[in-house]
């Protein structure tokens, strides 16, 4: 059984900053790609970044040169770190995790962005 906890949302103002953790748990041998998706009120999911098992990383246009993301393969940890917040970031963010048996995902965190 695999188990992931998000943690790091919450209610930030337009420009400011959050980073979301992601921490993965249970049977896990090795993690391909690891991620973030997100889905906005009235929207669908999105996806937001992913990076491999070799730090080669993707990001939607909407959050280039703001967000970042990251693991750390010894934790079985993806982080999200998000600059620049505006409005229409706010979503639930979603981490997921690709392993050889399928994909994983988080119970999803609430990051809302307004003044």
């Amino acid at each position: 059984q695999v188990q992931l906890v998000e943690s790091g949302g919450g209610l930030v103002q337009p420009g400011g900053s959050l980073r979301l953790s992601c921490a993965a748990s249970g049977t896990i041998f090795s993690i391909y790609y690891m991620g973030w998706y997100r889905q906005g009120p009235g929207k669908q999911r999105e996806l937001v970044a992913t990076i491999t098992s070799g730090n080669t990383t993707h990001y939607a246009n909407s959050v280039k040169g703001r967000f970042t993301i990251s693991r750390d393969n010894a934790k079985n940890t993806v982080y999200l770190q998000m600059n620049s917040l505006k409005v229409e970031d706010t979503a639930v963010y979603y981490c997921y995790i690709s392993l050889s048996g399928g994909i994983h995902w988080g119970p999803g965190t609430q990051v809302t962005i307004s003044s």
